[in-house]
């Protein structure tokens, strides 16, 4: 649609900005039909003269009865239209917020790289996932928070202690962590549908670890729970070494989804025959930790199993905690000859978890893969125990 205006200053400008962007020799257009009087107009065609004359545009005339009305203006001249306007190319502006944006600090090379897309996109007039080169101090701060994620020193730190020790404000990792997810994406392995925090979570940063909850014929340290038999026990993943098992448990179940979770312990394992764990989502770090120390207090023949959405996250969520683990996990209700029964094909398609032949899950990865794969959440399913041999 062509562009139209009435305010010169406001079309040459915009023909400006549209240079910026890439068109190499844009046109705008008079509204005549908005024009408060003729005076209004007279005055518009004074000033587009005056950029005529100054070299920084060229006039296209009308035809026939409307061939003393300006049919449309084209950018003649960029250069001499910045110096116009007093104008400052963007192209200077961007050059100038991407020195500041990694000035004195020290970068991984794909955080070097992103700051050498994130000028361009500047150069051309256009903001970065929201931030404009005016913002540039905002997205420094972004810059240093990767790097020290990638240097390790959000482990064992909450959300607002890291940003404070690593930029000295408290709040404003909350307000830019999709920047800060967004550097790390081409370094560090995200889950695929994951929202800016449950990725920051999955690496260890969060505001604070949620509790480990377990259902199990299970004692902490010296204290014997059998007598009070709790529904389920709730500890800080830390504390998983205190977790005492007073039978060796026939099964290890995790499990995604916080109602399925409490379905199976009470509907298909009210006796605790197994030993159940809700992991919450995306596990965190200190979550995949307990996993791996709870795993390795159980007999190395004692199956282990995950229960998730049959779709790429639940694939991911799988891979992380069989990588966490350090030993063979089974799908439990999460196979093919499920999806193609009971699911459907999904109306946005998005990439599984990518994990090797001998994974568990690779057999579900590799047909969700597939085109017309049908993915299905875990909730329509009912709890049954696992297949144990």
């Amino acid at each position: 649609m062509a562009r139209r205006f009435t305010d010169a200053i406001g079309l040459l400008n915009d023909l400006l900005d549209r240079f910026e962007a890439g068109a190499a020799s844009p046109i705008a257009h008079p509204d005549y039909a908005a024009f408060s009087s003729v005076v209004a107009a007279d005055a518009f065609l004074n000033q587009i003269r005056k950029a005529e004359s100054a070299g920084a545009v060229s006039i296209g005339w009308g035809r026939g009865a409307k061939r003393d009305q300006v049919a449309h203006v084209r950018l003649a001249s960029a250069e001499i239209s910045y110096r116009y306007l007093d104008r400052t190319p963007a192209s200077r502006i961007a050059e100038d917020a991407a020195a500041r944006l990694v000035a004195g600090v020290a970068l991984n090379e794909s955080l070097k790289n992103s700051g050498s897309q994130i000028a361009e996109v500047w150069a051309r007039g256009k903001t970065w996932h929201g931030f404009g080169s005016s913002e540039v101090d905002t997205l420094r701060h972004a810059f240093v928070l990767a790097q020290a994620i990638l240097d390790n020193k959000h482990l064992d730190v909450d959300y607002k202690t890291f940003s404070r020790r690593t930029v000295g404000h408290s709040k404003i990792l909350e307000r830019i962590e999709g920047a800060v997810v967004r550097l790390l994406s081409g370094v560090m392995d995200f889950p695929p549908g994951a929202r800016p925090r449950e990725a920051l979570r999955a690496i260890g940063l969060e505001r604070f670890a949620p509790p480990l909850l377990i259902a199990g014929k299970i004692d902490l340290d010296g204290a014997d729970l059998s007598g009070i038999s709790p529904y389920y026990l709730g500890i800080s993943p830390k504390e998983a070494d205190r977790v005492r098992f007073r039978e060796p448990p026939a099964y290890v179940l995790t499990i995604e989804n916080f109602a399925s979770f409490n379905r199976h312990i009470a509907e298909a394992d009210p006796g605790r025959l197994g030993t159940t764990m809700y992991v919450g989502g995306y596990p965190s770090l200190a979550t995949q930790q307990a996993l791996r120390t709870i795993a390795g207090l159980v007999f190395e023949q004692t199956p282990i199993f995950h229960w998730s959405d049959i779709d790429p996250d639940g694939t991911w969520i799988f891979h992380t905690i069989e990588r966490a683990v350090d030993r063979p996990i089974r799908p439990h209700l999460m196979s093919v000859e499920v999806a193609e029964r009971l699911g459907q094909v999904p109306f946005k398609k998005s990439a599984p978890a990518r994990c090797p032949p001998n994974s568990g899950i690779a057999a579900l990865a590799a047909y969700l893969a597939e085109d017309g794969a049908k993915t299905l959440e875990q909730e329509e399913l009912d709890p049954v125990l696992p297949e144990l041999h």
